[in-house]
């Protein structure tokens, strides 16, 4: 349930104590009156107007067009009435929150006429007070034709925001359950056959204890080195799954093309702050699989690696001066470039490459710079 204070308006750009000026000044301009039954009359119509106006905010129904309609009638009472024009303000900001396009139009053209039709009709009975508060007069007519558009739009925008953010959430969490599936089938495809391997060895390795001995301890020499290669490559796997920032990764390829004697030049930051950490990830196991290829295919003596990170997306670069791909009759696969282009998927990215000269990989992901994407674990 709302607060009372929800009467005054939100996120308009003026101070809550601007509107809470509003609120008291229509009993300043009842009081001038010498009719003690046009003051509680008008104090009457302040009360209900802040009664609907409330009516209003929690409606979730059609009677929000007749608090809406009552509020206009008090409106134009007081305007003409006790020369007040200001509740038109209020109507201004809440007919902005309706999103039907035919009830937005319908109250913002009946709201906006009848309200120029009697500021008006004031002025030619209530010449004197209408021309000493000309200016403000003037700011609410512009307020009312200007406000319901600008909130209507913002209501759109923050309507926008927040199914952008549900959207994201949903891509964090599908990427993390397909990194989860991925993982789940590396390790079947590791463990499992091994694990089966050495279970069955075990039961042999029990059958010929007895009746063939140095057939069983083969066997067990046989479990304990699948055991060991399968320790080895469960190792090695969680090393890859570890977080790698891209910076760090730099240093890494830096050393391993040095150690090849490959001229290595780096351009652009690897600094990129608002890239979630899945995808920074992402982009080095891609870097350090072009390095790798590199080191053991192009024959190449230099290297260039361009990092260029925009409002839309990251992109890098990797040419060196090898012989590229022409000159080998393996598949593309045989490089890694199945393997990153399934890596790059899971973020939407795409991998591009030529052998005109040298070979050219660039790997461009978009930029979604989103905190519910930062840092999401496994």
């Amino acid at each position: 349930m709302r607060n009372w204070f929800h009467i005054i308006p939100k996120n308009t750009g003026l101070s809550i104590y601007v509107w809470i000026i509003f609120c008291i000044l229509p009993f300043y301009f009842i009081m001038r009156s010498l009719s003690l039954l046009d003051i509680c009359f008008g104090v009457l119509l302040v009360f209900l107007f802040y009664i609907t106006n409330r009516l209003s905010f929690n409606s979730k129904t059609g009677f929000v067009y007749l608090w809406v309609s009552i509020q206009m009638a008090i409106s134009l009472f007081m305007t003409i009435y006790f020369s007040y024009i200001y509740f038109g303000l209020f109507l201004a900001f809440f007919i902005g929150k309706i999103q039907h396009k035919g009830g937005f139009l319908s109250l913002y053209i009946v709201h906006l006429c009848t309200t120029i039709v009697a500021i008006t009709f004031g002025f030619f009975f209530e010449t004197k007070l209408y021309t000493s508060q000309l200016p403000f007069v003037i700011i609410s007519i512009i307020g009312i034709i200007l406000l319901p558009i600008n909130m209507r739009n913002r209501e759109k925008r923050e309507k926008l925001e927040v199914q952008l953010e549900d959207a994201n959430k949903k891509l964090s969490q599908l990427m993390v359950m397909e990194e989860r599936q991925r993982i789940a089938r590396d390790l079947h495809d590791t463990l499992g056959q091994k694990l089966s391997l050495i279970g069955l060895k075990s039961d042999l390795a029990q059958r010929l204890i007895k009746v063939n001995p140095d057939s069983a301890k083969i066997e067990l020499r046989d479990i304990n080195q699948t055991a060991r290669t399968a320790l080895k490559e469960v190792r090695e796997m969680v090393t890859n799954m570890r977080a790698v920032k891209l910076k760090d990764e730099l240093i890494k390829v830096k050393q391993i093309l040095d150690a090849a004697n490959i001229d290595v030049k780096i351009e652009g930051s690897a600094d990129l702050k608002g890239i979630p950490l899945f995808v920074e990830n992402i982009l080095s196991m891609c870097l350090k699989e072009a390095v790798t290829n590199i080191v053991k295919h192009s024959q190449a003596t230099r290297c260039r690696i361009k990092i260029t990170s925009s409002q839309d997306d990251v992109k890098i670069e990797i040419h060196d001066n090898g012989k590229g791909f022409s000159d080998h009759n393996e598949t593309h696969k045989g490089h890694g470039i199945a393997g990153m282009k399934e890596r790059l998927e899971f973020v939407n990215g795409i991998l591009d490459y030529n052998s005109l000269d040298g070979t050219l990989v660039t790997i461009n992901v978009p930029n979604v710079r989103h905190p519910n994407l930062k840092g999401d674990q496994l």
